[in-house]
């Protein structure tokens, strides 16, 4: 199970996802634990058990210990952030941001690795889960810490490519049934 896996099982008429996963993923500037635990958290993400199957064992091969319990870690609770604070946005009724949450998302303040790194991660998660407000509030943060707009864009296009492969390699599983 590999990149060179997944890339081989997506059909013909995608031909352009494979070229940008190979790309994404195998020509990126990214450090490699900005790099797969981006990958990693992405591909949980995705909800495809094919790009997860595929990708987690190369992503646990190059990340500590520690940054890959993290890199799961923040698609678990951008899970949940996503959800919350997209419907919050969405809603008409601005009241809804004067309450206070209520959830517990302690990770997010000692992921156990660089917290740059996990913001990459949990901005990469929400741009797949769509929520606006995650995605500011994390690229402000990112952005403050030092990062340039091409790595922020980096993550997206990872998060982008990623979700297109689970999408079409699902779709494909469904209509081999």
């Amino acid at each position: 199970m590999s990149l060179d896996s997944l890339k081989s099982r997506i059909p013909d008429y995608a031909k352009d996802l494979k070229l940008n996963l190979g790309s994404v993923i195998g020509n990126s500037d990214l450090p490699a634990q900005q790099l797969w635990g981006t990958v990693l958290a992405t591909a949980i993400a995705s909800r495809s058990p094919i790009v997860l199957r595929e990708l987690e064992p190369e992503a646990k091969a190059n990340l500590s210990p520690e940054a890959y319990t993290a890199a799961k870690s923040a698609a678990a609770v951008m899970a949940m952030n996503n959800v919350f604070y997209r419907t919050r946005h969405l809603l008409s009724d601005h009241e809804y941001g004067n309450l206070r949450a209520g959830l517990r998302m302690n990770v997010i303040g000692n992921p156990g690795v660089d917290k740059v790194d996990f913001e990459l991660w949990s901005f990469a998660v929400s741009a797949i889960n769509g929520c606006g407000m995650c995605l500011d509030s994390h690229e402000q943060v990112l952005r403050k810490a030092g990062l340039d707009r091409e790595v922020v864009q980096e993550a997206f296009k990872i998060a982008s490519v990623i979700q297109a492969v689970g999408v079409t390699l699902d779709a494909e599983a469904v209509l081999a049934e």
